[in-house]
């Protein structure tokens, strides 16, 4: 099973059953995704929760006035079976710039935006909108 993926999965399942935070198991790259979609104001707030195994990722989700998610679209892109990499000419706008993607790069995780101003390629994780 892929662990990113999972974790995508809780958020959007979270949004569509309009709970207020979601759990899910922790890792550095879930993280860092969590750290960029903060970032970029898709979810209102997250945190670190417990210790040593039982250390877990809370993330407070965000809804617009009328009560629809602000994430109208997850999706993974590379995946364990399949990796995805760009060069730092090729990094993918999503929906015109109004989307990010998400980059592992050599200087870190980080946007779309981000890559092409850093002129660095990477894999791309997952795209966001």
């Amino acid at each position: 099973m892929d662990p990113i993926a999972d974790f995508l999965t809780r958020i959007r399942n979270g949004f569509r059953c309009r709970h207020k935070d979601v759990r899910a198991p922790f890792s550095r790259m879930k993280y860092e995704i969590a750290r960029i979609l903060l970032e970029e104001g898709y979810i209102s707030n997250f945190q670190v929760d417990g210790e040593g195994i039982r250390k877990a990722i809370v993330i407070t989700l965000k809804y617009n006035e009328d009560g629809s998610s602000v994430i109208r679209g997850m999706e993974r892109v590379s995946r364990q079976s399949r990796r995805i990499y760009v060069g730092a000419h090729a990094v993918p706008r999503i929906l015109g710039g109004l989307g990010v993607a998400v980059l592992s790069t050599s200087k870190g995780m980080m946007t779309d935006q981000g890559a092409r101003h850093e002129s660095v390629g990477g894999e791309v994780i997952c795209k966001v909108w």
